[in-house]
């Protein structure tokens, strides 16, 4: 039994704007290096959407978290995870590295 897919026009244009606005979005960095966050305070606009890039160049694998965030990532060794905000809200918002939570510690700076 074959099965065949149909997509409408309203579909596809949907599709394909849902995946030009991942890549319009405004983009920052953290690096975790011998398990601390670098910067470990990132200041980003308040109420936009934006992409966190989180380069880990630690031989063991990290864990981006944070609670006030409502999110986690697991980032390999030598390795980018990316993890997608927003809009926030202006405040302070905390993160922390799971597998090393004594070192890893940072916070995004919404204004």
């Amino acid at each position: 039994m074959r099965h065949v897919l149909f997509f409408t026009a309203p579909m596809l244009l949907a599709l394909a704007a849902s995946t030009a606005v991942a890549s319009d979005l405004p983009e920052y960095k953290l690096v975790i290096k011998n398990h601390i966050y670098q910067p470990s305070e990132l200041k980003v606009p308040a109420g936009v959407k934006l992409k966190l890039i989180v380069h880990n160049e630690d031989a063991t694998p990290e864990e981006f978290e944070s609670t006030d965030l409502n999110r986690e990532k697991i980032v390999l060794s030598n390795s980018s995870s990316l993890v997608y905000l927003g809009p926030l809200r202006a405040g302070r918002y905390q993160f922390f590295g799971d597998f090393h939570q004594d070192t890893a510690q940072g916070r995004l700076i919404v204004e």
